[in-house]
């Protein structure tokens, strides 16, 4: 059985990971016959009230939060194994780039946490498939220069993941980015104007495209 690593950011669009995509991603997995396992990294941050879109004064940690989706289980990044899997996914949602790296805030100058670098290059380093969804694409640009990927078609991240050094391919709602030089495939999630059907779609077409990247 073929076993995954999900990178998870928090719980929630707006200040952690995407929920439709991080559990579709792991239905996805499961429904191919695969397993997961939950990771998420030990960072504090400011929680956005998800009715009114604003910056609360409550702190909230995305390791607590990921524990939402993963029911409880879920693994400190830093004790992440890359010898323990055949693949790595990242979904999106706002935390992809406010809590796993700074791109929301810093814009191209911004840094990656340490734990998330890596994770990745250690996955990289042993030719093993790495998937990221939505917005998190872009800090794979920052991590692995040279890449080829997708965030859909918004033109400005476009234009970001091409200042990195990497290549943006332009894609529809449902299409895989898949880069065979790096073994790094991203599908653009709602970065389109997609809903929750389409996503699921996404992230299917996603973990098929990687599972059938595994010798």
């Amino acid at each position: 059985m073929k076993k995954f690593a999900i990178i998870l950011s928090g719980c929630g669009v707006k200040d952690g990971s995407e929920i439709h995509e991080a559990v579709m991603t792991m239905y996805a997995i499961k429904k191919a016959g695969a397993n997961y396992s939950i990771f998420a990294p030990n960072i504090d941050f400011h929680e956005v009230n998800h009715v009114t879109m604003k910056i609360t004064d409550n702190i909230r940690n995305t390791f607590v939060e990921s524990a939402r989706i993963a029911r409880g289980d879920v693994k400190p990044l830093k004790d992440f194994n890359s010898d323990d899997f055949d693949a790595l996914v990242i979904p999106g949602g706002t935390g992809a780039v406010k809590n796993l790296c700074n791109y929301a805030s810093a814009g191209l100058d911004f840094e990656v946490n340490d734990d998330v670098k890596t994770a990745v290059l250690s996955m990289h380093k042993a030719g093993k498939p790495i998937g990221a969804e939505c917005i998190a694409p872009v800090l794979i640009a920052k991590i692995i220069p040279g890449s080829v990927l997708t965030i859909g078609s918004d033109s400005k991240t476009a234009v970001d993941i091409e200042n990195l050094d990497c290549e943006h391919s332009f894609t529809d709602s449902g299409e895989v980015c898949i880069d065979r030089d790096n073994n790094i495939f991203t599908t653009a999630c709602y970065m389109q104007d997609a809903d929750i059907a389409e996503i699921g779609i996404s992230t299917q077409n996603l973990i098929d495209a990687i599972l059938e990247s595994i010798v």
